[in-house]
């Protein structure tokens, strides 16, 4: 039995996904055919983060900057199968993106007094992979986002070592973060803009959003992951000149 992926256990094709061990197999699900469909292992960003109204514009500040800099944002929101157990879509995913963004900032206790680890858990997949992945998979990198630089030590200090990028809830700061990761890793564009200049136009391009909708014929309260980054992409290549495919 041939072993792929992790490298530390065989595969078998009755096997869902996450116990395939990473094997570079297409991810499952009705993906969308537009961004998604043209990203590859290298230029894939997978981003692991709240989805919160209250995270919002730092989530889209993050795709927009990712798309400025020449990648592909991937994330859970993009697949919409109810008949997929939500690990193996994470799992089916962290499979095909070389990069990884992860924001651990939103660990608040609930009204139930518990702390919400789904961030955590899938920085741990992320890590995993690159880890004891085999070929392709242990080339990962990502960069981990949260409030402030040092907070994790309190509640997730098994990740010291890995360097900390504080956004203090500032989309402006979280743009800089992640450029300059993308930047000092060789991902993407070779020269992007630097960050400032991402975040003007990120604020240029949310003030144009709302007419960006109507245009489409979609209310900005509807607008899916997939929507906003393919409205992200076209404005992107329009702003910057690019021929539009």
């Amino acid at each position: 039995m041939p072993w792929t992926g992790y490298g530390m256990c065989p595969t078998n094709a009755s096997w869902p996904p996450w116990r395939r061990c990473f094997a570079i197999v297409p991810a499952r699900g009705p993906e969308r055919r537009s961004t998604a469909a043209r990203s590859g292992y290298n230029t894939s960003v997978f981003i692991n983060c709240p989805f919160d109204d209250g995270y919002l514009p730092i989530f889209r500040a993050l795709i927009f900057t990712v798309s400025h800099c020449g990648l592909y944002p991937r994330c859970a929101q993009e697949i919409y199968d109810a008949g997929q157990v939500r690990i193996e879509k994470i799992v089916s995913l962290v499979n095909v993106c070389r990069w990884g963004i992860h924001d651990i900032s939103r660990t608040e206790l609930s009204a139930r007094g518990l702390p919400r680890f789904n961030m955590p858990l899938e920085l741990g997949i992320f890590l995993g992979a690159q880890r004891f992945g085999a070929g392709i998979q242990a080339r990962k990198s990502c960069i981990v986002l949260d409030q402030d630089k040092f907070r994790y030590q309190a509640f997730l200090s098994d990740i010291a070592g890995q360097d900390i990028a504080a956004h203090g809830n500032d989309p402006a700061r979280a743009i800089q973060a992640v450029r300059d990761w993308l930047r000092s890793s060789g991902a993407g564009a070779p020269r992007p803009a630097g960050g400032a200049a991402i975040a003007r136009r990120y604020m240029k391009f949310i003030s144009e959003l709302p007419e960006l909708c109507s245009a489409a014929d979609i209310l900005p309260d509807e607008l899916t992951f997939a929507d906003y980054t393919d409205i992200v992409s076209t404005w992107l290549k329009r702003e910057l000149g690019q021929p539009i495919q």
